[in-house]
């Protein structure tokens, strides 16, 4: 009982009336129940039957207004002076249904229908650190593509990865082999030994909308293993940077967390639309929520059918010069009227570049017609070429704009023999593994004041990089 003078509960037993005093607590005694077979039911008194008419006409009136208001529930147990409401509502189980582009699904339906072609993956990343060899581990997601066992992750994923390993949803792990990846398009794609495996069902990214549904399933933190968030689409084009590479992505409000990264981000009929790539988790020192993005499946179909094929991606358009993002000190420097645009360093003889006309010295500031501001822009501006394309190039020379036609060369491929040309000789490297391609820069001093060491090359030449 709660005494609001002291501000206090206080219980008591028996007769309030009585003073405390006078109470004698007494030994609780159960109460004994008995039960005589062969005792008769009493006769029914008169009017029972009218009482029990009246009982299923009340309880069918409050079951109408249960239904009507759902105000009231079902069942309702007491215990003592307390009453607890428990539903019995009959919860049907998820079928699984059939991925066919024309049903659509629940979110928990859709789960039961693709989860089985979602995979953990696992990797392990061997180093030499002052002659020690210390092997790391990380974590990702993918999701099987072919029946055959090709998976579909990030290439941020399994880069540099000594060891992968893949887990299906039914606890099966296997070896996977790494086939071949891109780190422009943040690609890869795995190899598993296995055979009428559940692949997905690739959707048109193309008809994803503001607002529309969306689910990520995956692997967050590498612990929370094939986890389902839900989300819509805040952008279905948004341009952004990953680690100064352009991506076009879709933009959602899912929950998106480390571990994620290469899961698919599915729409409500249980079709693939994006691999989920990046998360800002956090902008000019402020923490941010409910922003993740995810590759449109459409932009990338043909590089994973090319990296299935032929192990990398073939046709990427090459400049075949070696350029940089124009700085103002540059144009101080050298005495260029321009504080943006893209330097050309140098150009390969008899290449894309050389052939349409390209000098050292020039500045490109346009590409078709797109502006180039930086070595970011031109990098986007080339995703929509392939090799053999042709294309304007507007470059700054000697105070005067002038324009050419560039046909792109393809990249040259990458062998185990030979060296990585994506690495020292693709378009905006500051140099070949630290010496100036064709010699010395005009002057005695390479732009930028090095020739194109920096810390991760001085750490490799010293103690080496397995």
């Amino acid at each position: 009982m709660y005494n609001e003078e002291n501000n206090s509960y206080r219980y008591s037993r028996g007769d309030e009336s009585l003073p405390r005093d006078d109470y004698q607590p007494q030994s609780y005694q159960p109460p004994v129940y008995s039960y005589d077979p062969e005792q008769k039911a009493k006769p029914k008194k008169k009017g029972t039957g009218l009482k029990v008419v009246a009982l299923i006409l009340a309880c069918a009136l409050v079951g109408g207004l249960s239904g009507f208001g759902g105000a009231l529930l079902a069942r309702r147990i007491t215990y003592g002076s307390a009453t607890i409401h428990e539903s019995d509502r009959l919860v049907a189980d998820v079928e699984i249904q059939k991925v066919d582009g024309k049903t659509l699904m629940t979110p928990a339906e859709v789960y039961a229908a693709t989860v089985n072609s979602v995979v953990s993956i696992n990797t392990s990343v061997t180093t030499n650190i002052f002659g020690q060899r210390v092997e790391t581990a990380s974590s990702g997601s993918g999701f099987v593509i072919t029946a055959d066992g090709y998976i579909v992750t990030n290439y941020h994923v399994i880069e540099d990865a000594s060891s992968i390993s893949v887990t299906m949803y039914n606890g099966d792990t296997y070896q996977a082999k790494l086939v071949g990846g891109d780190s422009d398009y943040d690609l890869a794609v795995l190899k598993i030994e296995g055979k009428d495996l559940p692949a997905v069902t690739l959707g048109d990214s193309t008809k994803v909308n503001v607002g529309d549904t969306v689910l990520a399933i995956g692997n967050p933190l590498g612990e929370l293993t094939f986890s389902q968030s839900q989300g819509s689409v805040s952008s279905a084009n948004r341009a952004i940077n990953v680690d100064g590479t352009p991506f076009n992505m879709i933009q959602v409000d899912a929950s998106i967390n480390p571990g994620n990264s290469g899961g698919p981000l599915m729409n409500l009929y249980g079709e693939v639309v994006g691999i989920v790539s990046a998360k800002y988790t956090s902008y000019a020192n402020t923490v941010v929520e409910g922003l993740g993005f995810a590759i449109p499946i459409g932009d990338v179909q043909a590089i994973i059918t090319d990296i299935m094929e032929n192990g990398q991606v073939t046709g990427k358009p090459y400049l075949a010069i070696t350029a940089g993002t124009m700085t103002q000190e540059m144009g101080v420097q050298y005495q260029i009227d321009l504080t943006e645009g893209v330097f050309v360093y140098s150009v390969e003889k008899g290449g894309a570049g050389a052939n349409a006309g390209l000098r050292l010295g020039d500045v490109i500031t346009k590409m078709g017609d797109k502006d180039i501001k930086s070595m970011e822009d031109l990098s986007a501006a080339k995703k929509g070429y392939k090799a053999g394309d042709t294309v304007t190039v507007t470059y700054y020379r000697d105070g005067e704009y002038h324009t050419t036609e560039l046909t792109f060369d393809e990249q040259p491929l990458v062998t185990d023999t030979t060296p990585d040309s994506s690495q020292n000789q693709q378009d905006g490297q500051n140099g070949q593994n630290g010496q100036y391609p064709g010699g010395q820069y005009p002057g005695g001093q390479y732009p930028g004041g090095n020739y194109g060491y920096d810390m991760f090359d001085l750490f490799d030449y010293f103690f080496g990089r397995n």
